[in-house]
């Protein structure tokens, strides 16, 4: 919600999905056949839905910092309850999966819905709407520019890519190793067995390219006892600083390289 905000509905689409794309390719974070699901459930329901459906017209025209924050809020759940129905119907549409629909529907939807859905957009929200007010505040062009104007981009770069560097380096430490809402209900849904994954076929053929493209599987060095003990955090360990580090400059290269493209294709 904070992308499409800055940046607009379209380039936040983008930098999503080049974030995803990024996190299956070199982290082996979430499967290369899933790739696409994840992008319309995490990209595409808030970009273009939630967005413009939810936040602008709650925000309004005179954004005053209590209606950005109404409608961040709001967004912010209506684009986690769109992405969990997602989740639901892409499983079992696809025809891959022994997961019941109904009680699995049961259990996405209620835990991101009720109260962990609504402690979770709170927190969303507030975070954005606490980003958007003091950018309103101190540099107002860079909030929702319209027209396609080129944005003063330079004198702000620095701070970006020192908090990028912190953040990948040091904060990654700091991650919560309790499984999401999609993990647990997949586990309350089937078991606790993992599934198996085809040996051969379109899946094993993209799991041995991933492998291939992983330069650091699951945020760690391959190879690596990416096991932590119990009760440990944060997890201070190379592995996941490196992995944020080499994360944050692999997305702005592709965030560069995207905007090239399109700068071009308007020039022609």
């Amino acid at each position: 919600m904070l992308l499409a905000i800055l940046l607009g509905p379209h380039a936040a689409f983008l930098v999503m999905a080049s974030v995803l794309a990024i996190q299956a390719l070199f982290f082996a974070d979430g499967g290369l056949l899933a790739l696409g699901c994840n992008v319309f459930n995490m990209s595409f329901f808030a970009s273009f839905l939630a967005y413009p459906l939810v936040y602008r017209p709650i925000a309004g025209a005179q954004r005053t910092r209590g209606r950005v924050m109404a409608g961040a809020i709001a967004a912010s759940m209506a684009a986690l309850a769109l992405g969990s129905l997602g989740v639901v119907l892409e499983t079992t549409l696809s025809g891959v999966s022994s997961l019941p629909f109904r009680p699995f529907v049961l259990l996405m939807l209620p835990l991101h819905v009720l109260p962990l859905h609504v402690a979770i957009g709170l927190v969303e929200g507030l975070v954005t709407a606490s980003v958007v007010a003091v950018l309103q505040r101190e540099r107002p062009d860079l909030v929702e520019a319209k027209g396609g104007h080129a944005r003063p981009l330079r004198p702000i770069l620095l701070p970006i890519a020192v908090a990028a560097a912190v953040t990948g380096a040091a904060l990654s430490w700091f991650a919560s190793e309790h499984p999401d809402g999609l993990e647990w209900a997949v586990a309350k849904t089937a078991g606790e067995r993992p599934a198996a994954a085809p040996a051969t076929g379109t899946h094993a053929l993209l799991g041995r390219f991933q492998g291939w493209t992983a330069i650091l599987p699951d945020y760690g060095f391959a190879g690596g006892n990416q096991a932590r003990p119990a009760g440990a955090w944060p997890q201070v360990k190379a592995g996941t600083s490196l992995s944020g580090l080499i994360g944050s400059a692999l997305t702005f290269g592709v965030a560069v390289l995207l905007g090239a493209s399109i700068r071009r294709s308007r020039r022609r």
